[in-house]
């Protein structure tokens, strides 16, 4: 009975892969479909099967809907405001141009934390492309060390959709994961980011020109780099306040305070009148641009909401059906870490389907109900872990492969030998640090 579960869990997920890829389903359709044939498959009973999806779905949204709108929103008055700019500006100008792979890390590193992926690269490209035209050097040196940035915060800090996704299945600790995921991301990043992009820009010369892309400022003028840094950093400020309140001594009624504004959505409501005020109104926008901003931003989440959602609904059948419960005694029986369990699974999502979102969302439903009668596991870490595998192997099914290669003027060859490489190395150099942290926490 215990292999049957596994190999119908197995074939869910094959059912996953082969939807995205070969059919060209949306994720939230073959992620739907595979927990239906799961439910079926493990003889969930017919009347349960729908309430139970829906519970899921459910459990998962009612935490992130809110968090997913308030950082887009976010992320388009930074990129529209010019702020995105005068941050990398501001490190490009302190670094100088020796130590420009610095420069660029740290831009990407601290534009991505409130931005995705997707707009964290149209806000820095064209810096970097302007860099390389005045510079005239290799591209790759000054690109890679921003990418690696961007994508190291997009698979692992909160409030990023998929470690938040991964943080509300697991019920995980916030203020632990984001702590974590500084410690873990920036090494990995130094490594994947500068210290690669030195040792391969000698070896890899682009043949093409990269495609200049411009961001169009609906601004007057540009916001201060103070008041650049104040509004990007806010949120996160805010989260950290209120995960070390509780070690301090200060009265009850502050405490509840701090705790409330430190709650993401809470944090990412205060960051956006911050935004609405000093990177709109103060730059010239009106009351009605951005109110057009928001809602140009707004459209893009559902794609991302429907799959959160499908993979809380996913979790929610393996847990129902008892599946989850089986394989979590076989794993035991194996005597596999939990971390490396969610690493693999993450990784081999990732690899077949090629999104870090559906990866993580898919492998936390799996390794949920896995982890439910184990003590001992650190869930903080496990997100990191589960962070870690969702960016293995970048190739053709990924939309950020493809980004990459179009504005950075490269052949396909040269994106594998790039930003493919780049990627698996964010991946294990990250899963290292959790398993390294797991040993003293």
């Amino acid at each position: 009975m215990a292999m049957y579960l596994l190999i119908i869990t197995l074939l869910a997920i094959v059912i996953v892969v082969l939807g995205v890829s070969l059919f060209k389903w949306h994720a939230f359709i073959s992620l739907t479909v595979a927990s239906l044939f799961l439910a079926l498959a493990s003889g969930l009973s017919m009347d349960k099967i729908v309430s139970a999806y829906e519970t899921g779905v459910g459990g998962v949204l009612g935490h992130l809907v809110g968090i997913l709108a308030l950082g887009t929103i976010l992320g388009k008055l930074m990129a529209d405001s010019g702020a995105g700019m005068q941050v990398a500006d501001f490190f490009v100008r302190v670094f100088g141009e020796k130590r420009l792979p610095w420069a660029m890390l740290i831009s990407g590193f601290i534009i991505g934390i409130p931005v995705f992926f997707e707009v964290g690269i149209l806000i820095l490209l064209p810096l970097v492309i302007s860099i390389h035209k005045t510079t005239k050097q290799n591209i790759l040196l000054i690109a890679l060390p921003v990418i690696a940035g961007l994508s190291i915060v997009h698979g692992l800090v909160p409030p990023h959709p998929g470690a938040m996704a991964a943080i509300s299945i697991y019920g995980a600790n916030l203020g632990e994961v984001l702590l974590y995921a500084l410690i873990i991301s920036i090494p990995a990043a130094i490594i994947a980011g500068p210290v690669f992009a030195k040792w391969v820009h000698k070896r890899v010369i682009p043949e093409g020109e990269p495609n200049l892309i411009r961001v169009s400022t609906a601004s007057d003028k540009l916001p201060g780099t103070g008041i650049s840094f104040f509004v990007i950093l806010l949120p996160v400020i805010l989260m950290i306040l209120s995960s070390i309140a509780p070690y301090l001594s200060m009265p009850s009624g502050l405490l509840k305070f701090l705790t409330l504004i430190g709650s993401p959505i809470i944090a990412l409501l205060i960051a956006c009148f911050a935004a609405f005020y000093f990177l709109g109104m103060r730059q010239g926008m009106d009351k009605n641009r951005i109110k057009e901003l928001t809602e140009e931003c707004i459209l893009p989440v559902g794609s991302i909401v429907l799959i959160i959602g499908a993979g809380g609904g996913f979790k929610q059948i393996l847990i129902d059906s008892g599946v989850g419960t089986t394989i979590g005694q076989m794993s035991q029986d194996l005597s596999l870490s939990p971390l490396v369990l969610a690493f693999l699974i993450a990784g081999l999502i990732r690899i077949a389907t090629g999104s870090a979102t559906v990866a993580l969302t898919t492998s936390a439903g799996i390794v949920s109900p896995i982890i439910e009668n184990m003590s001992g596991v650190n869930l903080e870490l496990l997100v990191i872990a589960t962070g870690a595998g969702s960016l293995m192997f970048s190739h053709v099914n990924d939309a950020g492969f493809w980004m990459v290669k179009e504005y950075l003027g490269l052949s396909v060859k040269e994106t594998f030998k790039t930003w493919t490489v780049l990627e698996t190395m964010l991946s294990f150099i990250a899963f290292g640090g959790a398993l390294l942290l797991n040993m003293f926490f």
